[in-house]
């Protein structure tokens, strides 16, 4: 009996450990001779693995716990559902932050080797470059001028009447005129959460052009540019279409369809990228020994092959954030036809322009599948909430794959233009192919309302030309703009101070002369 009494309570420690509740057992010498009455014990916490009755009633902020009227009810829904949207957008916002990386990985293995710490650190600098830009006033020229957005709150913060001129009798909005340091009139969370969705755009397009222009550029002319994109190119054609201004109003100021439509950029973000790329390159001029004596072209191959694959499947993670997130309300359901079409147009355009690659050369190109791949996402990047999954797939993707593949070699070959990345042909031909293609293919299904105009948003081939019309007009007015803007710029700064680095410091490779440092300092490079 001693032996027993002493083993039963290390015992029930052990069981008790091991989530069996089993008495101690009692002896008869332990009773006491009277019993007295046991306290009462507090009622033992009831795990709830499933998750069923976690949250409830006494979770809703009200006068009387446990007791919310009507009102209380109504408020915490509508408090639940615009949090649900800024953690949402939030998110969204991360994933696209993290597309530097991949458009880093991308363009440093499509470039040489003693070109890699130095394209690499462009990729790197223009991230906080670009946000330093938009919050002192990028952001408030884009979108001082939005108003409230519903779905981040709608508090009336950005409210701007904007700087609007008349012409044919209609306003012309051309920029948002508050926000700019993001000052304490603009201290709001949905605008704060706004500021980021849109920083973390603005710096993929300003990221566009350094694949293009590497291997050449002088490192202060890129911090020049950046600077100078982030706080006055991009967020001017950005307020035209996102900010309310006069793109977004061709609906409604003059029954263009729902005005100039790009639900997540392909516009404002990758042909803008595109354009000022060409502008810059054909300042800027080829890299040397990119073309001989008679002109043709002569293959300069990347160092690092699967460095630009990885870089690729990153911003393929990434893009969910960039098109699906652009609804900015993780309510919407339509998020899952935008996630679907991203990914659909990526492998059409992956599969295109491998087998296209196939057939002309017989080899399989890995270097022109991820461009093709890219491609596809570009272009399904405007019209991705707008159109059906077979079109995503095999009009949208499949077509963007050919066009990255001829648009390369004929601005390689006949335009005699060096882009060591393909960057004008992914971003900005795809980028012109992608709001075209929601001028044709958007199917009625989504968009009511959109810019303010009643009804849903449809392409040419689903009854409304006037959206087609509306397209063109932005299309063709983002090439004006950016190209002669950016084609100004550098020639003034080629003017002032020169663009390009010295002809040796070409030959030896950036990455000494213009950051001190070899990506691979232990490689032997021949000159």
């Amino acid at each position: 009996m001693f032996l027993l009494k002493r083993m039963a309570l290390p015992l029930a420690v052990l069981l008790g450990l091991a989530g069996l509740n089993l008495a101690v057992p009692a002896f008869a010498e332990d009773a006491p001779a009277v019993a007295a009455a046991p306290a009462a014990a507090p009622a033992e916490a009831v795990p709830d693995a499933a998750g069923t009755a976690t949250g409830g009633i006494n979770d809703i902020a009200a006068k009387i716990p446990g007791k919310p009227t009507l009102e209380e009810v109504a408020a915490d829904a509508g408090h639940t559902k615009v949090a649900l949207n800024i953690v949402w957008t939030l998110i969204a916002g991360f994933l696209v932050m993290f597309m530097q990386a991949g458009f880093a990985l991308v363009e440093t293995g499509f470039c040489r080797a003693k070109n890699s710490a130095h394209t690499f650190f462009m990729n790197f600098a223009v991230y906080f470059l670009g946000m330093a830009g938009f919050m002192v006033c990028g952001y408030g020229l884009m979108m001082g001028s939005a108003g409230g957005v519903a779905a981040l709150g709608g508090n009336n913060v950005l409210n701007s009447s904007g700087f609007v001129i008349t012409l044919f009798g209609k306003p012309f909005q051309l920029f948002g005129t508050k926000g700019f340091f993001l000052g304490a009139n603009v201290y709001d969370v949905g605008a704060l959460t706004l500021f980021l969705f849109q920083m973390v755009f603005m710096d993929t397009a300003v990221t566009i052009p350094t694949g293009a222009l590497a291997e050449r550029w002088k490192t202060s002319n890129f911090i020049f540019f950046s600077f100078f994109m982030s706080m006055l190119v991009y967020p001017i054609f950005g307020n035209w279409v996102w900010g309310g201004g006069w793109l977004a109003k061709l609906g409604t100021n003059f029954g263009l369809g729902h005005g100039h439509v790009d639900f997540a950029g392909s516009s404002v973000v990758h042909m803008v990228g595109g354009v000022a790329a060409l502008a810059g390159v054909i300042v800027l001029g080829p890299r040397i020994g990119k073309f001989d004596k008679n002109g043709n072209a002569v293959a300069m191959p990347g160092h690092h092959m699967p460095m630009a694959i990885l870089g690729t499947m990153i911003l393929a993670f990434g893009w969910f954030g960039f098109n699906a997130g652009s609804s900015l309300a993780g309510g919407d359901l339509r998020i899952a036809v935008a996630a679907v079409n991203t990914m659909l147009a990526s492998a059409g355009g992956g599969l295109s322009a491998m087998f296209y690659m196939k057939w002309k050369t017989g080899k399989w190109d890995p270097g022109m599948t991820c461009n093709g791949f890219l491609a596809g996402m570009v272009a399904i990047t405007a019209p991705c909430a707008f159109v059906t999954a077979p079109v995503s797939f095999w009009i949208i993707g499949g077509l963007s794959g050919l066009f990255v593949c001829w648009s390369c070699a004929f601005v390689e070959n006949t335009l005699k233009i060096d882009d060591p990345v393909g960057a004008i042909s992914v971003h900005g031909v795809n980028g012109t192919w992608g709001v075209l293609s929601l001028g044709l293919f958007a199917d009625g299904t989504y968009g009511d309302g959109w810019n303010g105009v009643a009804g849903t948003v449809k392409g040419l081939f689903y009854g409304d030309a006037s959206q087609f019309k509306a397209q063109l007009i932005g299309t063709t007015t983002c090439i004006v703009w950016v190209f002669v803007t950016f084609y100004i710029f550098f020639k003034v700064c080629d003017m002032i101070w020169g663009i390009r680095v010295p002809k040796e410091v070409e030959l030896e490779g950036l990455d000494i002369p213009e950051c001190g440092t070899h990506g691979y300092p232990e490689f032997q490079l021949h000159k």
